[in-house]
């Protein structure tokens, strides 16, 4: 990455507060998170916010990251009229009914055994995908899974934070 900001890096460094964490929070529901990456600005670059954003997700404690779940629909019922869980899933978007109803049971399982959403970076996965990872990772214990949820939530905020940085106009996110 260059060492002259993009536009929307820019307007990230340069925003007020709240509209800077209000942007952060679309990213990322902790608000722990979106505090720790408010502190640290200006950001030269993507890379130094991202290298934040890493970093901050290596502190969040266990409720910081059930936080940040909650702001997650569940894999294949997608926030209605929300583009970004939308473009997210896309995977799913073509998936049979059967699919979507053995997903749907096998977000339910997950759900009890765990106590959150199954949260996986679901870009370019296709619904067998993600119903094969949920099948897998059913299988781990408490800590396994949360560190796979941490390193999958450390996906979708790089991804969401180079949409963030990379949008030219505030009304250009899609």
């Amino acid at each position: 990455m260059t060492s002259t900001p993009t536009p929307g890096l820019t307007r990230f460094n340069t925003s007020q507060d709240s509209a800077a964490l209000a942007a952060l929070h679309e990213v990322c529901a902790s608000s722990a998170w979106g505090s720790k990456l408010l502190a640290r600005r200006p950001y030269a670059t993507a890379e130094d916010l991202f290298t934040a954003s890493d970093a901050a997700l290596a502190e969040l404690t266990v409720q910081d990251l059930e936080e940040a779940m909650a702001g997650h629909p569940p894999i294949g019922r997608p926030k209605p009229g929300d583009p970004t869980s939308a473009r997210e899933q896309r995977g799913m978007a073509g998936a049979s009914e059967a699919l979507k109803a053995e997903l749907l049971e096998l977000n339910l399982a997950y759900q009890e055994k765990f106590g959150h959403v199954f949260l996986i970076c679901a870009t370019g996965a296709t619904g067998e995908q993600m119903r094969d990872a949920v099948k897998t990772r059913i299988g781990n214990t408490a800590e396994e899974e949360r560190e796979i949820v941490r390193t999958e939530l450390g996906k979708i905020n790089r991804i969401r934070l180079t949409r963030l940085v990379e949008t030219a106009e505030e009304g250009d996110k899609d």
